[in-house]
């Protein structure tokens, strides 16, 4: 047995021992999506249910099934807090059924996907992170696999780290390793990682995919969000040259254009042939690519999603969604019926570093109605928190069309912008606009 295996083994325990140190009242932090780690959180959920832990503070981004049939459950939140900075079904859930009960359950904390890590290991005083990892070599290193973003910062500075090996998660090239020596406690946990629906193109996608396909040249550095929308678009781009990758999330839309040849990343002025991210979600095939592969790079979130370091390549083309367009081109991507509904994550981030790249552009797409054509996504003010300032916001997609508003006054912006609104609306926007003297 080697130095290495020796530690590994000295480590190694069961979940319920793993967590049986973390005291009541403390701060803990989860691996997100694919890195949360079922028997930990399972393990956690235990003691939390019999009483043996209460004011547990959870700090995460973005969780999936695992956490929510564990540390997530309703019935555990008077002694659970989840602090959320990216809301998705589960925590929608959960906060709709405490409204309803009166109570206030789970505290959403607005923050840049990019600023993620610094919260986590300098602003709050994590005691313990959680998270899956990839099997460990010879030489004593496993990999955060899926899940660079914030977790590879947060585990050196929480005073415990508890890992989950999982032989399926990926092993991963970049700055994805972590030694044997730097953890206190090993378990041993397979399960398949948990697979993102296919979500359907519609018209209007397919529609918008062929608008902002169309405005992507050879060479282009991608920076694509989940969905159908972006899916649309990468699957109208399989006769470009040279496309490159540095992506927040990395999707089966662009790895199905690395395994059609397309993406070389030959042009890119960073990590050249080498496709970036910071974390992953999608299907099997796209865990089997990942896996193993050098010319796949893992970084951490604080530096993927620094404006400065996209602008460095040419070309940068990001695509993002939103859920609210308003006449001079503000965009509220997380705020819906009075609600929040997901989080800012990265894209201002993204927007910003488009934005700097020589060639780069800024693409934020939309439906132009929601609620099969009843409400307007082309409004006259925002309902929710501007995600994107006009300032920063450059060209706007909808299936009706594109508008670019670099140079553009507020009177042109708002023109442009009704045009891109359904026809049944434009009336009504276009009053709006003159009440508010934009036009």
């Amino acid at each position: 047995m080697s130095t290495f295996q020796a530690l590994y083994a000295a480590k190694l325990t069961s979940p319920e021992t793993a967590v049986a140190a973390i005291p009541s009242g403390a701060h803990i932090s989860m691996g997100m999506a694919l890195s949360e780690p079922p028997a930990l959180l399972n393990a956690l959920a235990a003691r939390v249910s019999a009483r043996e832990l209460v004011d547990l503070h959870l700090w995460y981004f973005h969780s999936l099934p695992h956490a929510g049939a564990s540390i997530l459950r309703y019935e555990l939140l008077d002694r659970v807090k989840p602090h959320c900075m990216f809301l998705g079904a589960i925590e929608r859930g959960l906060m709709a059924r405490g409204e309803k009960d009166g109570r206030h359950v789970l505290d959403f904390v607005p923050v840049a996907f990019s600023a993620s890590s610094k919260l986590l290991s300098t602003d709050v005083d994590i005691d313990t992170f959680v998270v899956t990892v990839s099997p460990m070599d010879r030489h004593g290193w496993f990999t955060f696999g899926t899940g660079n973003d914030y977790a590879s910062t947060v585990a050196r500075s929480a005073r415990r780290l508890i890992v989950e090996v999982n032989r399926h998660m990926p092993r991963v090239f970049g700055d994805s390793l972590l030694h044997v020596s730097e953890v206190d406690a090993i378990v041993e946990h397979d399960a398949p990682l948990l697979e993102s629906p296919v979500h359907d193109i519609d018209a209007a996608d397919a529609e918008i995919g062929r608008i902002v396909a169309g405005m992507i040249p050879d060479g282009a550095c991608l920076q694509m969000g989940i969905g159908a929308l972006p899916n649309s678009v990468c699957a109208q781009l399989g006769d470009r040259k040279d496309l490159g990758i540095h992506t927040e999330l990395l999707t089966p839309g662009l790895t199905n254009l690395i395994a059609k040849g397309v993406v070389t990343n030959r042009m890119k002025a960073t990590y050249p042939g080498r496709s970036v991210f910071t974390f992953a979600l999608g299907d099997r095939a796209l865990y089997d690519l990942l896996d193993d592969n050098p010319s796949m790079n893992s970084l951490p979130v604080q530096v993927v999603n620094d404006p400065r370091h996209i602008g460095k390549n040419d070309k940068v083309v990001s695509v993002n969604a939103t859920l609210q367009i308003d006449l001079s081109g503000a965009c509220n991507s997380e705020h819906m019926l009075g609600r929040q509904y997901s989080g800012a994550g990265g894209q201002l981030d993204f927007v910003r570093g488009a934005a700097v790249s020589r060639g780069g552009m800024s693409i934020i797409a939309c439906h132009a109605t929601a609620k099969d054509g009843a409400i307007s996504r082309i409004v006259p003010a925002l309902t929710g928190p501007v995600t994107t300032p006009r300032n920063d916001t450059q060209i706007v997609v909808t299936e009706h069309g594109s508008a670019d508003l670099r140079g553009k006054s507020v009177a042109e912006r708002a023109t442009a912008i009704i045009a891109l609104a359904d026809p049944a609306f434009r009336d009504d926007l276009s009053r709006a606009a003159r009440e508010q003297a934009l036009i």
